[in-house]
């Protein structure tokens, strides 16, 4: 048993090329605020939506991929979660700005999956039930 409770998902370290052009793009795509502080110095810049989002720090490009102590070995893919209708909000701005999105249907959920400039795949997902249908009932949600 568990002795606390996880509240949400704070963030995820994602590793890239350029950060400004990584920034620019989380901005741009996803509408994500940036909080950068002078105590951090030029890393990480926080990419947030309310209290999610995403730190970037700048890859280290002479590692060998295959070294298990890289800070290139990368995640398979971090999901923002959306209501239906900034789902739907979503897939049109994709589609202004000309950006390839995959949709994929979870029974639970819908979700739309894209490609950051470095390749991290991110999810936009959407609840189709009751959140009580798919979250433990035991939960207030």
């Amino acid at each position: 048993m568990n002795d606390f409770k996880i509240n949400f998902l704070d963030h995820v370290a994602i590793c890239v090329k350029d950060i400004e052009a990584s920034a620019n793009w989380y901005e741009k795509v996803l509408g994500l605020t940036r909080y950068q502080f002078e105590e951090w110095g030029e890393y990480p810049i926080f990419m947030l939506s309310g209290k999610s989002g995403v730190a970037i720090f700048p890859a280290l490009t002479k590692n060998e991929k295959s070294d298990p102590t890289s800070k290139n070995i990368r995640i398979d893919h971090f999901a923002f979660n959306v209501d239906n209708d900034n789902f739907e909000k979503a897939k049109k701005k994709l589609n202004e700005l000309e950006i390839f999105f995959e949709q994929q249907n979870h029974h639970f959920f819908e979700s739309i999956y894209i490609d950051d400039p470095d390749g991290h795949c991110v999810e936009l997902t959407t609840l189709l039930v009751d959140e009580k249908t798919f979250y433990a009932p035991e939960l207030d949600v």
